[in-house]
């Protein structure tokens, strides 16, 4: 027998030989009983493991909600592995190389740390590899780790010229929502995305062809609608009572809401209230409405609102700005990336829409749907819930006239949205007439935003929601 290298695996030893001959196992003796000599197979492949990398934002931490695979699966690179959840997001792993799943060092609801391994996958060493991670029983490697996940739920597909396209522009394809098939990458979806960024208008692509209105006589009316007021219907659950106290981690969203609460708490706050006459508002939106859905967008008041805010910040850019934590400098924000709190089975979540000073009402509405549709998966990326510098908060949808919204720092701004009442008012001859009336609270920063600055803005925003036309000389 012609031995290359001898390897102890385990109480078994495995020989990587060069040349295989017959021998006696009798003739061979260990101190271990269980310890043979033989050739094996197993011996050309190579365990690597695969750690939880940086996933940004300082997260060290996250929580194992989902395996997608078991010991003993093959998989290739760019399949899914497991799903974590931070306290921003929840992130999909996938796997960087093409083995078979060995071990997994996390159950269900187990925390797992960054730098930490995930699984162990073994790999098939002849393919000349070279793995990212720390081989087992192999000293450590020096070498560059890369991230290999993809955010929303998905696996990133794209073509080599499109991820090269990505590569050159800086752009990580985990922050890109693919339209092709399966979701797939394509060119458009990167300029597009470009565009958002930079404020570039991009020729339409072919595939967004935009239905016209329909024609006057062609046009259905629509079937009236209920407006006695609904009343709210509880939810029948059985109760259990166990007689015992149950105690239980704070995960998850609920774990970056107390951060972000404790954080807000250092903030002197401001509040100022008003009443906006909607009327003209809600006219504009039945008429636009059936529109929208013909192009297969949902559109609500929300994307007036923030449309109207953003033109507001244009002229009070200090609504748009952060302050640093020593106080001493104050940053203007070029984007208006507007958040917009939603409730969701997880927890109160605020995405926010990016660039909204070059976006149209319609592009706003697009992107809510987007942000409405992937929340209520729990689905929403990172990107998504970073970067917000301004916020509102639409409390109406559910109840309430007024509320005292908290700031989420590092913004120094945010609003509170009422429910639309219908309400009688004095017109200017004074006469009584039914007018669409909604409440809004708005919370500042006082350390940097005065009470008049507010008030001034608040009353723009007032204007450009209470005639609707007005918004067209300030549109981009």
């Amino acid at each position: 027998v012609c031995i290359h290298r001898v390897r102890s695996c385990s109480s078994i030893r495995f020989i990587k030989s060069k040349y295989v001959c017959v021998f006696d196992k009798s003739a061979l003796k260990f101190s271990h009983q269980q310890r043979l000599f033989r050739t094996s197979a197993v011996s050309c492949g190579q365990i690597v493991q695969f750690k939880l990398s940086d996933i940004g934002e300082g997260i060290t931490e996250v929580t194992v909600k989902e395996w997608y695979i078991k010991e003993g699966d093959s998989v290739s690179q760019f399949d899914s592995i497991c799903e974590v959840q931070s306290d921003k997001a929840s992130v999909t792993i996938t796997s960087r190389y093409d083995g078979v799943i060995r071990k997994l060092h996390y159950s269900i609801d187990d925390i797992a740390f960054v730098g930490k391994p995930l699984v162990d996958i073994e790999i098939d060493a002849s393919k000349g590899v070279s793995p990212e991670e720390d081989v087992v029983e192999t000293p450590p490697m020096s070498h560059e780790e890369h991230t290999h996940q993809e955010i929303k739920g998905h696996k990133t597909l794209a073509t080599p010229a499109v991820r090269r396209l990505a590569m050159e522009n800086n752009i990580k394809l985990s922050e890109i929502v693919g339209t092709g098939k399966d979701n797939r990458i394509l060119k458009e979806d990167i300029l597009n995305y470009l565009a958002k960024q930079t404020g570039a208008i991009l020729p339409p692509s072919p595939k967004a062809e935009i239905v016209p209105p329909p024609r006057k006589t062609e046009t259905v009316p629509a079937a009236p609608r209920d407006k006695a007021q609904k009343i709210p219907v509880p939810v029948s659950r059985p109760i259990a009572f166990s007689g015992k106290d149950k105690t239980e981690p704070v995960t998850g969203f609920q774990k970056a809401m107390v951060k972000t609460m404790s954080a807000a708490l250092k903030i002197p706050h401001f509040g100022y209230c008003d009443e906006i006459d909607l009327t003209q508002l809600v006219q504009l939106r039945e008429e636009l409405k059936p529109l929208a859905e013909l192009r297969g967008v949902k559109l609500s008041f929300m994307p007036f609102f923030i449309k109207a805010a953003s033109l507001g910040l244009l002229q009070y850019p200090i609504l748009n700005a952060s302050l640093d934590e020593n106080c001493q400098n104050v940053t203007y924000k070029a984007s208006h990336n507007i958040g917009v709190a939603m409730d969701t089975e997880q927890g109160l979540i605020v995405p926010n829409v990016k660039n909204v000073q070059v976006c149209s009402v319609f592009d706003i509405a697009v992107e809510l749907n987007r942000l409405q549709s992937l929340g209520s998966a729990g689905q929403l990326g990172t990107s998504d819930l970073t970067g917000g510098t301004f916020t509102l908060s639409n409390i109406g949808t559910i109840g309430g006239t007024y509320a005292k919204a908290v700031i989420l720092p590092p913004e120094v701004a945010i609003g509170a949205l009422g429910k639309i009442q219908v309400l009688p008012r004095f017109n200017g001859k004074g006469e009584v007439f039914k007018a669409q009336i909604m409440n809004v609270s708005w919370s500042a920063d006082h350390r940097i935003i005065d009470g008049a600055t507010m008030a001034r803005f608040s009353n723009l925003w007032k204007s450009y929601l209470e005639n609707p036309a007005s918004m067209l000389l300030d549109l981009k």
